[in-house]
């Protein structure tokens, strides 16, 4: 499964090198082929699509923005993955266009509406429009070719710590347990007990259960796990991207723990025992992630979620 780790540490690469060769196409062409793209989403289940539009994009009224940026004068400056993506779809749109957003890790909903990567579930998040931001690091998909049954019964988790509450709890509550594989890869804890060093995606793929914990905003994993032939345990997630974590369904696309993580032990036992259950969920899991494997279908909807942003901010009404 080496194969697994190179498609891993090459997506930075394939990623940016896209966004290279994009620029070399004038702005003037993405914009003419705008209507074009939009009007294939008759390819498509438009009622899904709508939904998907919707649900990223909450607005459903007019609004003023105060002091918004331009579309074209919105730069590749600091060439981080999450200004490329917004780029990749601004490129699109007027260049007088108005709009707001905050790159980063978001854990709190704007005063004004904004795209950006992520946003609480929980309350009023209207204002956060969500697209798909730093994908090179949180949208990596694979082809996982070993089976379930053939995995070992260890649920692992590696990971920097950092004080994150979720992430402390696994490691104090659950480091010694014998069916876990538990890890602080952060290198200024070399020496302690609970350091581990990083491991490959592929050798934890090597077991039925990978643990994802939230961090800063959601959990890098998520993804990854729910495309592969593992089982993803994970407390209920407080925050979402465009993965939509918010609809995932506990114990249907993903197996539920207690936020303490005080159950871990019992569900390793009940999901090495009910091989079924657990195909059950894996299956569901792919289900949920095939929407997001369809590049022209992903365009399709990040487009239709930002028209639905310019078209009801004010500062672009003639």
């Amino acid at each position: 499964m080496k194969w697994l780790d190179l498609v891993y540490k090459s997506k930075f690469l394939r990623t940016n090198s896209r966004y290279v060769a994009s620029r070399l196409k004038p702005s003037v062409l993405y914009r003419a082929s705008l209507s074009g793209i939009l009007g294939n989403a008759a390819e498509y289940d438009q009622a899904a699509i709508e939904d998907r539009v919707n649900y990223c994009n909450k607005l459903d009224e007019r609004f003023h923005l105060d002091d918004p940026m331009a579309v074209g004068t919105f730069s590749y400056s600091g060439k981080t993955s999450m200004q490329m993506d917004l780029k990749s779809v601004l490129r699109y749109f007027d260049r007088t266009h108005c709009f707001n957003c905050v790159l980063g890790d978001t854990t709190e909903n704007p005063d004004t509406p904004s795209f950006l990567k992520s946003r609480p579930i929980n309350g009023e998040n209207r204002n956060s429009i969500l697209l798909k931001l730093n994908s090179a690091r949180h949208y990596t998909f694979i082809n996982d070719p070993t089976p379930f049954e053939k995995k070992e019964n260890i649920a692992i988790w590696r990971g920097t710590v950092f004080k994150r509450r979720h992430r402390m709890a696994l490691i104090e509550n659950c480091f010694d347990h014998p069916q876990c594989d538990l890890g602080d890869t952060d290198k200024k804890n070399i020496g302690q007990r609970t350091y581990r060093p990083f491991i490959s995606l592929s050798q934890q793929l090597r077991n039925k259960f990978v643990i994802s914990v939230e961090g800063n905003d959601v959990a890098t994993n998520t993804k990854w796990i729910m495309s592969s032939n593992s089982l993803c345990f994970m407390p209920k997630p407080k925050y979402e991207t465009w993965f939509m974590e918010g609809r995932l369904i506990p114990d249907h696309h993903y197996v539920l723990l207690k936020d303490d993580f005080s159950d871990l032990g019992e569900k390793i036992d009940y999901y090495s025992a009910h091989t079924d259950a657990a195909l059950e969920i894996i299956h569901h899991a792919h289900q949920y992630v095939a929407p997001f494997l369809d590049r022209k279908q992903e365009r399709l909807v990040a487009l239709s979620v930002a028209k639905k942003y310019f078209d009801l901010c004010e500062n672009n009404r003639a």
